[in-house]
């Protein structure tokens, strides 16, 4: 049994806050073996072939994706939109079908004031990947909730990829990886900050595949237990200085919005709104900042050679 189908396996017999005691204990020895490589892998700045900058001349790119794992997390979008329009900005919200009730009424809303929504597996069990025949079975009720939705793009619960058989899916972009990330299941990073083009072999299908560039929200905040933002503040120094992509992934399921006491499994918007006020001082009309479809027409519309070759 590999460490991804064992975790799944034992993490429904564990408690949460023993859960998040083993995590962090993990985290913290990965944080000393991959020194080199993380939260900076070097080689991941290099610009790829045939680039032609962004949009409008723009240095950098921030793009805002939010996982909603759960109804509590659900119940919090709007709190986290109406954050995030405070400072001017736009994000994505991708929801699991078939984990808690997605309010149509919700999604209308995310809509009409200018974000987007997007597809996060189907059940987050853990098991899309789990061979070719229960992808295939998913990928049938995925991509009629992508129609429904009248979505254009996915991400995989946990970070769990495979981009050949996500090319089954009727998307123009995915979410699912990231440039470098030793503490998730499946840890084999990407090795880019900038997003790119996935075709199969006769150029027949495609999509934009756009790896997060910053730690996810919970591993900074939860699992490192960091007090404040400087490791995304460095990071975002470092992609600004590189011409690439900043793209966090944020969960309303882990925010506090109250001023009182947070869960040990939550931590104070502060933390968040304090990076969307980074961005706004410091980097004031240098970035742009796409939702993930305006990235995927940008880059379908831009880019002449695919950086990643589906082989089947």
């Amino acid at each position: 049994m590999n460490k991804i189908k064992l975790f799944y396996f034992v993490k429904p017999l564990v408690p949460r806050m023993l859960q998040i005691a083993l995590r962090r204990k993990y985290v913290s020895i990965q944080i000393q073996k991959n020194k080199d490589v993380w939260p900076i892998l070097e080689s991941a700045g290099n610009t790829p072939t045939d680039w032609k900058g962004w949009h409008n001349s723009k240095k950098f790119a921030v793009v805002l994706t939010h996982d909603v794992e759960t109804q509590k997390g659900h119940d919090k979008c709007k709190n986290l939109l109406n954050l995030e329009k405070e400072f001017e900005f736009r994000s994505s919200f991708n929801f699991v079908p078939e984990r808690y009730n997605v309010s149509k009424n919700l999604r209308d809303f995310i809509v009409k004031n200018g974000f987007e929504v997007g597809v996060h597996g189907l059940t987050h069990d853990g098991k899309l990947f789990k061979d070719k025949q229960t992808f295939d079975e998913r990928a049938i009720k995925i991509n009629s909730y992508i129609k429904e939705w009248n979505a254009t793009g996915f991400r995989a619960p946990a970070m769990h990829h495979n981009l050949e058989w996500i090319n089954q899916l009727n998307i123009e972009y995915d979410l699912s990886t990231f440039d470098t990330d030793p503490f998730e299941p499946q840890s084999d990073g990407i090795g880019t900050i900038f997003p790119f083009l996935c075709s199969d072999v006769n150029s027949t299908s495609s999509y934009v595949e756009m790896p997060y560039t910053l730690v996810q929200d919970f591993t900074l905040f939860i699992l490192m237990k960091q007090k404040n933002i400087n490791i995304w503040k460095d990071k975002v120094d470092w992609i600004a200085s590189k011409g690439g992509m900043v793209l966090v992934n944020v969960h309303p399921d882990y925010i506090n919005f109250d001023n009182g006491k947070s869960k040990f499994d939550e931590f104070s918007f502060k933390n968040y709104s304090n990076l969307l006020e980074y961005l706004n001082v410091k980097y004031n009309e240098q970035f742009w900042n796409p939702l993930p479809k305006e990235v995927a027409e940008f880059i379908k519309g831009g880019i002449s050679k695919p950086h990643f070759e589906i082989t089947t």
